[in-house]
């Protein structure tokens, strides 16, 4: 069900082998921290975001297709979804979830199954 959140959308201005790393990240309404690691491989693409004072220095993984648009001139990635739904998604734990597939399973249900906080399905 949730097999095409790992991938960028044709539509977000990513090319493959970008280095994302410092980018400033924008939800719906407001920054929300840097990114800090990112993968853009083939189906198994994602950000990590350290948001800094916004949730405690806690970190967050955003399926790629989260990702709205990247502007590379202003170094910045604009996802969808507001603050609070990205807030609100599963606790995220680098050493325990960056591999987990469970993990990924819930986060990708959380923003994309029908009936979820975005709701809609994946793009």
């Amino acid at each position: 069900m949730t097999e095409h959140v790992w991938t960028y959308r044709s539509t977000a201005g990513h090319l493959a082998g970008a280095d994302l790393t410092g980018y400033k990240v924008e939800a719906t309404d407001g920054d929300i921290g840097k990114v800090d690691k990112h993968s853009y491989e083939v189906g198994d693409a994602y950000l990590v975001v350290d948001t800094g004072v916004w949730i405690f220095g806690k970190e967050v993984l955003l399926p790629a297709s989260t990702v709205i648009h990247i502007d590379a001139d202003e170094e910045k990635v604009y996802v969808d979804g507001t603050k609070e739904q990205i807030k609100n998604a599963p606790e995220f734990h680098r050493d325990k979830h960056l591999g987990d597939v469970d993990y990924r399973e819930a986060l990708g249900t959380y923003y994309y199954s029908a009936g979820g906080p975005l709701g809609r399905r994946p793009v």
